[in-house]
């Protein structure tokens, strides 16, 4: 599996400018790609309490229409962040889109500091089955917390994509914490960060990377624009279950009540 990590700069409240940087990386992409991943509210920028409500987009607007119809002229997926707008309730939302439609939308369940008062917290957990693999989102918060990643592991996820939307002096937490999760449920994590500066005195740190179940490193970039691309071989997964799973393993099960959907999906709704 091709897998380009399109890490970019972004503008905040700027939709106009930030979908067409995306629409030109998805039109640029390399021959054989299967999955873009962009960063945390790539599409909006980070929004505030006084633009929210204009910024913020339904699923099925304007933006994320153009998005899919590159997707399918270009005939291959993307994970993108966004600000959804779902009937007057916003949520930091990031979006899997394939050829075929939106085949999956997870909510933030973490809200960073600058989230609360904007956003809603999403209420579950979700992967979908794609390419072959189940497939899991998580963004950036999310992955300060390992019951995250473990109940994407509880619905058997194999790749988890992180959007991003780190910031100095923050880096180095998330380069540890991507590197963990991956470990901890021996799966691939793929994540991805916005770069450059946005509104106040913000620098975003950059260092998009890719993990292996074993926790090691594949790849890691800096801290400007670039376009990284992995080929991921899902025979390491199985390699790093063959001695031990810590799946099987655990002595404690993450609480919630798991979905399963005739389409494939699964969801482990947070307990309230």
């Amino acid at each position: 599996m091709k897998i380009e990590l399109v890490q970019m700069r972004g503008r905040d409240g700027d939709t106009v400018y930030n979908l067409s940087r995306a629409l030109q990386a998805i039109d640029d992409s390399a021959e054989g790609t299967d999955l873009l991943v962009f960063s945390e509210t790539h599409l909006m920028g980070f929004p505030t309490a006084l633009n929210i409500a204009e910024l913020a987009e339904p699923v099925d607007g304007p933006t994320i229409q153009a998005v899919q119809q590159a997707v399918r002229e270009r005939n291959v997926s993307v994970a993108i962040g966004m600000a959804e707008n779902d009937a007057g309730v916003f949520y930091n939302t990031t979006l899997l889109i394939t050829p075929a439609g939106i085949a999956m939308r997870y909510r933030k369940t973490h809200l960073w500091s600058s989230d609360r008062g904007i956003f809603t917290p999403g209420d579950r957990y979700v992967t979908v089955p794609w390419q072959g693999i189940r497939v899991g989102i998580l963004i950036c918060f999310d992955i300060e917390f390992p019951e995250s990643a473990r109940a994407l592991a509880q619905l058997g996820v194999d790749l988890i994509i992180v959007t991003n939307g780190n910031m100095d002096p923050y880096g180095p937490t998330h380069r540890t914490a991507i590197m963990a999760r991956a470990m901890e449920n021996q799966a691939f994590a793929v994540m991805v960060n916005r770069v450059g500066s946005g509104d106040g005195d913000l620098v975003f740190a950059g260092g998009s990377s890719v993990v292996d179940p074993f926790g090691q490193l594949l790849c890691e970039a800096g801290r400007e624009e670039c376009r990284q691309i992995v080929e991921l071989d899902f025979d390491q997964r199985q390699a790093a279950c063959s001695d031990y799973r810590y799946l099987e393993e655990r002595r404690l099960t993450l609480p919630g009540e798991r979905i399963d959907y005739p389409d494939g999906r699964r969801e482990l709704l947070i307990p309230r």
